[in-house]
């Protein structure tokens, strides 16, 4: 026995004549045995086959050959088909996990709303809020009310004298003319008032004397002025009321039980026209005019305010 190379294929034949037995190939290949430091020993296994002369025409090793090289072949090959497939069916399972994660986001934190959703809830809001701090400012105005306190009513004039009224019908006439005054303060500590009047009515036994009006003025916060009215009667008929006032000389010497009432309104611009309270308030005193003390202030204390 010889040593070759690994491709190489040594025969062995016996020297018997004997033609009838097989003759009998080794395939020798390297191995391994042991390895000792950097000395490698190397030994060669002999595999018996049979000689190609007695095989039949398709040998055994070209089949194994053929079969191991195709089966190694078919491992290895790979339809791009079926690789295309797979990729789209791996993307696919990408994106259906993907939009199913997206999904579950959007539930969990919602869908974020256009922006026209968030003007209109500005716009509510702001709505809310303003309508909260004018309530606030109008019920901390509604307690600060104008208060007024009634001073004086001076007589200039009362006279009674006889005459006729627009029908022709004789009655006595009385003219008057008197001056009122009161003194208005405006509470307010962060607002002014307009202020404005219903007539002022001197009465007489339900007849009224003689009226004037409150002109109207402006009051600053926490300010207060004395307000003057004048209240004129010109001919006023009594028509029998006064009989008891008529005198020949066209003055009484009695004292005559007159009746003062009128209605002061004040309105408040706590935030322009939107805040704007208003307050009321009704005056009634009764007085009594005594002839002899023409031309001096009566005190006016016999009053009710509402």
């Amino acid at each position: 026995m010889h040593t070759k190379t690994d491709s190489e294929v040594t025969s062995l034949a016996p020297s018997s004549p004997d033609h009838n037995h097989r003759p009998v190939y080794y395939v020798q290949s390297p191995s391994r045995d042991s390895h000792d430091g950097q000395n490698t020993t190397t030994s060669f296994h002999s595999t018996p086959i049979l000689s190609p002369m007695g095989s039949p025409p398709h040998s055994v090793g070209h089949h194994s050959r053929e079969s191991s090289s195709s089966r190694f072949s078919g491992s290895r090959k790979i339809n791009p088909n079926d690789a295309g497939k797979q990729q789209m069916r791996k993307g696919q399972k990408k994106c259906d996990v993907i939009e199913e994660e997206g999904l579950l986001d959007d539930e969990a934190h919602g869908k974020p709303l256009p922006r026209r959703c968030y003007f209109v809830i500005f716009i509510i809001g702001f709505f809310i809020l303003f309508s909260f701090f004018a309530l606030i400012l109008w019920g901390a105005s509604r307690p600060q009310k104008p208060k007024i306190t009634m001073r004086s009513i001076k007589f200039d004039r009362f006279g009674i004298q006889a005459g006729s009224d627009g029908t022709g019908v004789a009655t006595d006439m009385i003219s008057m003319n008197a001056t009122v005054k009161f003194l208005y303060r405006n509470t307010g500590t962060f607002f002014g008032v307009h202020v404005t009047s219903s007539p002022i009515d001197l009465s007489y036994s339900e007849l009224t004397l003689g009226s004037g009006t409150v002109k109207k003025f402006y009051q600053s916060r926490k300010s207060q002025r004395v307000v003057s009215v004048s209240l004129i009667g010109n001919k006023i008929p009594l028509y029998g009321s006064g009989a008891s006032l008529s005198t020949p000389t066209g003055t009484t010497s009695l004292p005559v039980t007159l009746k003062l009432n009128f209605m002061l309104k004040s309105r408040a611009y706590v935030l322009g026209k939107l805040v704007k309270p208003k307050f009321y308030k009704t005056i009634d005193c009764s007085i009594n005019f005594d002839p002899k003390k023409l031309n001096a202030a009566i005190k006016l204390k016999n009053c009710t305010y509402t």
